[in-house]
């Protein structure tokens, strides 16, 4: 409704995660750094945790964009709910294998000639697991298993692990000792500052398109610090709500009374 009363070109505020409104808060830039440090200098392991709403998917596909056009071949799995059989036939299937086999062993085997075909091609294979706390421990111990494929000079695959601060609590468990140990590269995305937050705020706003226009008052940013607590989804739903309250009163200004509004409205969803 306040697109083109606000000149913008797409929704500022949407919980989609689009690359293209990454915010790059110092947290966000150093997880960033570390994750192309793993891929590069081939760490094996990586892990990536943050609480929910805090970045970590956009992250994730920012991450994905830059690694197209390299000779590096990616296998992502949204949907860690799977047994081990499962998780290796998606493996094959996001590596571009036409018909995976059915059989954990077969599985096994097709998966190292695969990736020993791609590494004879120049390629890097990374794996990233999202919403990884959900994984069961006989799961991640399966894809540490994974880590074993290796040739005589270097790991066949590179794994990110992603997930919420349950799967750092996670790896702590006796059991995962081993995964943990493997673990070179590990980062964890903070909430914004009050400071960061109205950033934040002018990067959406100018991504979509608005020039100058609409302004959120100070006292309007503070209050959505305090109730976001700094969690971008959670800053984006209240700051939708107050654009459009401020659209309603034809108001180039959102102000703290059109945040207050938004809140309200937010607590009741």
């Amino acid at each position: 409704m306040y697109l083109e009363y606000y000149g913008f070109r797409e929704m500022p505020f949407n919980i989609t995660p689009d690359p293209k409104f990454l915010f790059l808060s110092p947290t966000h830039l150093e997880a960033l750094q570390h994750l192309r440090y793993g891929i590069e200098e081939k760490k094996g392991f990586i892990v990536l945790t943050g609480e929910v709403g805090c970045g970590k998917t956009t992250l994730c596909r920012r991450l994905l964009e830059e690694l197209e056009g390299r000779e590096v071949e990616t296998a992502l799995i949204l949907n860690p709910r799977l047994s081990e059989t499962q998780i290796l036939q998606t493996i094959l299937r996001e590596l571009g294998h036409a018909k995976p086999p059915r059989s954990r062993n077969d599985l096994l085997d097709a998966l190292n000639v695969h990736l020993l075909g791609l590494i004879e091609k120049g390629k890097d294979i990374v794996l990233i697991i999202d919403e990884s706390q959900n994984m069961s421990i006989e799961a991640l111990e399966h894809v540490r298993l994974l880590s074993n494929l290796e040739t005589n000079t270097r790991k066949l695959l590179q794994i990110i692990l992603i997930g919420q601060p349950e799967l750092k609590r996670k790896l702590q468990m006796d059991e995962l000792r081993q995964l943990r140990q493997r673990v070179l590269v590990f980062c964890e995305l903070q909430p914004l500052t009050a400071e960061q937050v109205g950033h934040y705020i002018q990067h959406r706003i100018s991504m979509a398109g608005a020039n100058g226009r609409p302004n959120f008052t100070p006292r309007a940013v503070k209050s959505i610090h305090r109730r976001s607590k700094g969690i971008p989804r959670i800053i984006n739903n209240i700051c939708d709500k107050a654009l459009l309250a401020a659209f309603v009163k034809s108001s180039d200004q959102v102000t703290w009374w059109e945040v207050r509004r938004a809140i309200k409205e937010c607590q009741l969803s």
